[in-house]
């Protein structure tokens, strides 16, 4: 990893600036270098984005968050997740872009709709109906000219019972508590123990299977995202890194099962609710920018 030995200080830098690397990002490899000697795990270069690619990054956030901002009007009872596919493939169409999930790894559909005890990857269909006192994850992925966008986030169908509520504002707030984790040198087990922390003292649990992820160039990148880590532990996050925080709250224990048939749709094994919201995170040198949501 230490770089500074594999490029000559008046060579072009690894990150395409075109400007010599003692000026670029010399010290930058030699503080990421401090780390990793000090036993850390460190990001790779390659999960490490340009201003260039952020831009970029940014125009393909723009669709992912109109989509769900579009259908935070039209949701409610009586629609079935079939229609919902339908808007998202045909919103993302239209503006030249790519559903991310359509296809992915035999992926059958353009957006996952997880129905109070999914937990994640729901299956969109015509005989799933939202009734009245659902609540459902709506998980949109978005490719524009080859940069990737992430976000989900939780929709109430009318009159939601007082403990499923508290359950999404719980997570909404575990997602809010990590994020002011997020800060360069620091490290992923800060935010992912801020978001344990707050579910657990809330009566909920955190699945440990499934986690966030690194985006952007790719749908899914370096690091794996968890929330049941520790403080000073995991990744050390620097500026350029983006990735997501999407931390599954369950409402009873955490143990999930994958459904036998499409091993796809994730459920929790004693069918209590299930909640996620999901953000799209860049460190910056101050701090962080939220780039979708």
């Amino acid at each position: 990893m230490n770089m500074a030995k594999q490029i000559g200080r008046n060579e072009p830098c690894w990150c395409g600036s075109g400007r010599k690397y003692k000026v670029c990002h010399a010290s930058f490899d030699e503080k990421i270098h401090s780390f990793e000697e000090a036993g850390h795990i460190v990001p790779p270069h390659k999960i490490i984005k340009t201003p260039a690619q952020v831009e970029k990054i940014k125009e393909s956030c723009v669709i992912n968050i109109a989509i769900l901002d579009y259908l935070e009007t039209v949701i409610r009872p009586g629609m079935n997740t079939a229609e919902i596919d339908k808007i998202v493939y045909e919103m993302t169409t239209e503006r030249g872009a790519v559903p991310a999930p359509l296809h992915y790894e035999g992926f059958p559909y353009s957006v996952c709709t997880s129905v109070n005890e999914q937990v994640c990857h729901g299956f969109p269909s015509k005989d799933v109906v939202l009734q009245e006192g659902d609540i459902v994850n709506v998980d949109c992925s978005t490719i524009l000219n080859g940069f990737y966008s992430d976000s989900s986030r939780m929709f109430c169908i009318g009159d939601v019972s007082p403990e499923k509520k508290k359950l999404v504002e719980v997570t909404k707030e575990c997602v809010e508590k990590g994020l002011e984790q997020v800060k360069p040198w620091g490290f992923l087990g800060d935010m992912g123990q801020a978001v344990h922390d707050h579910a657990e003292a809330n009566g909920y649990t955190v699945v440990r299977e499934i986690g966030g992820h690194g985006v952007g160039l790719e749908f899914h990148e370096e690091p794996w995202v968890g929330y049941n880590s520790r403080k000073g532990e995991e990744m050390l996050m620097v500026p350029g890194m983006i990735f997501t925080i999407e931390p599954m709250v369950n409402m009873g224990k955490q143990a999930i099962c994958t459904d036998s048939h499409n091993h796809w749709e994730v459920y929790t094994k004693d069918h209590m609710p299930s909640a996620q919201w999901e953000i799209m995170v860049l460190v910056t040198e101050e701090g962080h920018e939220v780039l979708c949501w």
